[in-house]
C-alpha cells in the first residue's frame, strides 16, 4: 500500500496532524479570534491526550466526531467564562472604589468562580442555585425554599444531590 491509502496510524501525534487545521477551522469561525480558537484545539488535544489513558486511539471510529465533540465542550466553557468574568467585571464597577479589590484579589475571586462553575457543572439550575445561596449567601433552607418556590424538604433534597456531586467531582 503506499502511504497515502494507507490506514492512518493510531497515534496522538497523527490524530494532531489529521485534525488540527481542521478543527482549528472550526473553532475560529465561530470565535472570529485566530488565538482563542488556537488555544481551544490545543485544550483538545490536552483533553484527548487525557482521556488516552482510559481509551485507546485506535477505538475511535469517528475521531472529527470525537474532537468535535470535546472542541463544543471547551467552546461552551470558554463563552460561559467570559460571559462570568463579564457579569463578575461588571459587578466590581459597582464597588466604591475604597472597596474594590486589588488586581490580585480580582483573579484569585475569579478563579475561584470559574472552579465554582465547573464544579457545579451539569447540575440543574435550581440545585446550584439551593448550593450557591447556602454556601456563598449563608441563606438558610427556608429562605432559599421561599426563593425557589418550593418547599424546604425539595431544598434539602437539591443540597444533598450539590453535596454529593461535588464529592463524586472530587474523586
Amino acid at each position: 500500500m503506499t502511504e497515502s491509502t494507507a490506514a492512518p496510524e493510531p497515534t496522538l501525534s497523527a490524530l494532531y496532524r489529521a485534525h488540527r487545521g481542521w478543527l482549528h477551522g472550526w473553532l475560529l469561525r465561530r470565535l472570529g479570534d485566530t488565538w482563542t480558537a488556537a488555544d481551544l484545539t490545543q485544550d483538545t488535544f490536552l483533553r484527548v491526550l487525557a482521556a488516552q489513558q482510559s481509551q485507546t486511539l485506535a477505538s475511535l471510529r469517528e475521531p472529527r466526531a470525537y474532537l468535535l465533540t470535546v472542541g463544543r465542550r471547551l467552546l461552551v466553557n470558554h463563552f460561559r467564562r467570559r460571559s462570568l468574568e463579564h457579569a463578575y467585571l461588571e459587578a466590581l464597577r459597582q464597588l466604591p472604589e475604597a472597596l474594590a479589590p486589588s488586581p490580585e484579589q480580582r483573579w484569585v475571586l475569579l478563579e475561584t468562580l470559574q472552579a465554582l462553575d465547573e464544579l457545579l457543572d451539569g447540575l440543574p439550575r435550581p440545585v446550584r442555585q439551593a448550593f450557591i445561596w447556602s454556601q456563598l449567601e449563608g441563606l438558610d433552607y427556608a429562605s432559599i425554599a421561599t426563593r425557589l418556590r418550593v418547599s424546604e424538604r425539595t431544598v434539602k433534597r437539591y443540597m444533598v444531590r450539590a453535596y454529593e456531586h461535588c464529592l463524586l467531582v472530587a474523586l
